[in-house]
C-alpha cells in the first residue's frame, strides 16, 4: 500500500461509546441477587417456623381442655380437627401448601382465622412501633451529630454514657420500672398515666379517643425510645467522627462556610448512610421487638398475641406470626440494599 492510500484512507471508526446497557446489566443483577437471597431467607423461615414451635413443650389439646371434663374420644377429635393426628410430614406439606395460598389457618384458641386476627391486632402494633421509630431516629441522629462534632465535651461524654446505660437495660425490666414510678405512683408522686391497654372503658368521641390513647402510649413509647435510640446515636457519632477528618470538610471551612453549614450541608449527608441501613433493619426487627412492651403494658398488639399463642401453644397462630416478623426484617433489608446505592453512587459501580 502506498503513501498516498495511506494517507487517504479513512481513520478507523473510535470505539462505540458504552450505552446504558452494561450499567442496566448491573442493576439488575444486583436486584436480582438482593431479590433472591431474599425469597430463599424467607423460604428458611417458612421451614425454621414449622419445625421450631413443634418442639416446644407441651400439648395444645391438652393446654386448651385443662381443667375441663374431656373424654378421651373428644381429645382425639380435637387432635383430628387441627391436624395434629397426621405423620410430622404431612402436617408439613400441608403447612406449606396452606403458606403458598397466603392461608395462615384458624387459630386454636381463638376458632377464629388468624389473618383476622392479625388483621385486627396490626394497627396498635404499627402505631406503636412507627412512633417509637420515629423519634428514636430523630433523637439519635441529631444527638449523635452534636455529640461527635463536640466530641470530648461534657455534653458528649454525658450523652454517650447515658446512651449505652439506657441500651443495656432489657426492656421489660424498664417497662415494669416506669410502671411502678409514673403509673402506679409511689410515696408522694402519683400515678400519672394508666398502667395498661390502648383505651380507657367508656371513652367515646374521636377527639377524646385520640388523646386517651396518646395518654396510653406515653410509657411504652418511652421505654422503646430509650432503648432503641442509643444505637443510632452511637452510629451517627461514629460516623460523623470518621467525616470529621476529611479533606472535603477542610475546603468547606477553607471557603469560609460556617461550622454549622458543614456539619449540616457536607458531613452529616455523608454520615447518614450507615444509619439508614440501620433504620431499615430496626424497623423490620421492631415488630418482634415489642412482644416483651407490649407484654408489660398490656398493648392490645401483634406482641402481645404472639405472646398469648406461645402459652398453649397455638401453634397456627404462633407460626404465622413468627413469619410475619422474620418476613418484615427480610423485607426492609431488601428495601435497604436497593435504597444504599442511591444514596451512595460507589455501590452502583
Amino acid at each position: 500500500m502506498t503513501d498516498t492510500q495511506t494517507a487517504g484512507a479513512a481513520p478507523p471508526a473510535p470505539d462505540a461509546a458504552p450505552g446504558p446497557r452494561p450499567r442496566a446489566g448491573r442493576v439488575l443483577r444486583y436486584l436480582g441477587g438482593r431479590l433472591l437471597t431474599a425469597a430463599v431467607s424467607l423460604a428458611a423461615v417458612m421451614v425454621t417456623s414449622f419445625f421450631l414451635f413443634r418442639i416446644l413443650p407441651g400439648d395444645p389439646v391438652a393446654a386448651m381442655t385443662e381443667g375441663r371434663e374431656v373424654s378421651v374420644e373428644q381429645m382425639e377429635a380435637l387432635r383430628r380437627e387441627f391436624g395434629l393426628d397426621q405423620p410430622l410430614w404431612q402436617q408439613f406439606l400441608d403447612y406449606c401448601a396452606r403458606m403458598l395460598r397466603f392461608d395462615l389457618g384458624v387459630s386454636y384458641e381463638f376458632h377464629r382465622p388468624v389473618a383476622e386476627l392479625v388483621a385486627e391486632r396490626i394497627g396498635p402494633t404499627v402505631l406503636l412501633a412507627g412512633t417509637g421509630t420515629l423519634i428514636a431516629a430523630v433523637l439519635g441522629l441529631v444527638l449523635g451529630t452534636r455529640a461527635a462534632w463536640r466530641r470530648g465535651s461534657a455534653g458528649d461524654r454525658v450523652g454517650s454514657a447515658v446512651a449505652l446505660l439506657l441500651w443495656s437495660v432489657p426492656s421489660f425490666w424498664l417497662g415494669l420500672l416506669l410502671i411502678v414510678v409514673l403509673a402506679s405512683g409511689t410515696g408522694w408522686l402519683p400515678g400519672l398515666f394508666p398502667t395498661s391497654g390502648m383505651v380507657s372503658p367508656g371513652t367515646a368521641g374521636a377527639l377524646d379517643t385520640a388523646v386517651d390513647v396518646a395518654h396510653h402510649m406515653v410509657l411504652p413509647v418511652a421505654t422503646m425510645v430509650a432503648v432503641v435510640y442509643a444505637q443510632y446515636l452511637m452510629i451517627m457519632r461514629s460516623s460523623v467522627l470518621d467525616e470529621m477528618g476529611a479533606d472535603y470538610l477542610t475546603t468547606a471551612r477553607a471557603k469560609g462556610l460556617r461550622d454549622d453549614l458543614v456539619l449540616r450541608r457536607h458531613a452529616v449527608p455523608n454520615a447518614l448512610l450507615p444509619t439508614v441501613t440501620l433504620i431499615f433493619l430496626n424497623l423490620g426487627r421492631v415488630f418482634g421487638g415489642v412482644i416483651l412492651i407490649e407484654t408489660v403494658f398490656a398493648w392490645p398488639g401483634l406482641g402481645s398475641l404472639f405472646y398469648s399463642g406461645l402459652k398453649v401453644p397455638d401453634l397456627p397462630l404462633v407460626q404465622a406470626l413468627f413469619v410475619i416478623f422474620a418476613s418484615a426484617v427480610i423485607i426492609m433489608n431488601l428495601l435497604a440494599d436497593l435504597v444504599y446505592p442511591l444514596l451512595d453512587p460507589r455501590v452502583r459501580t
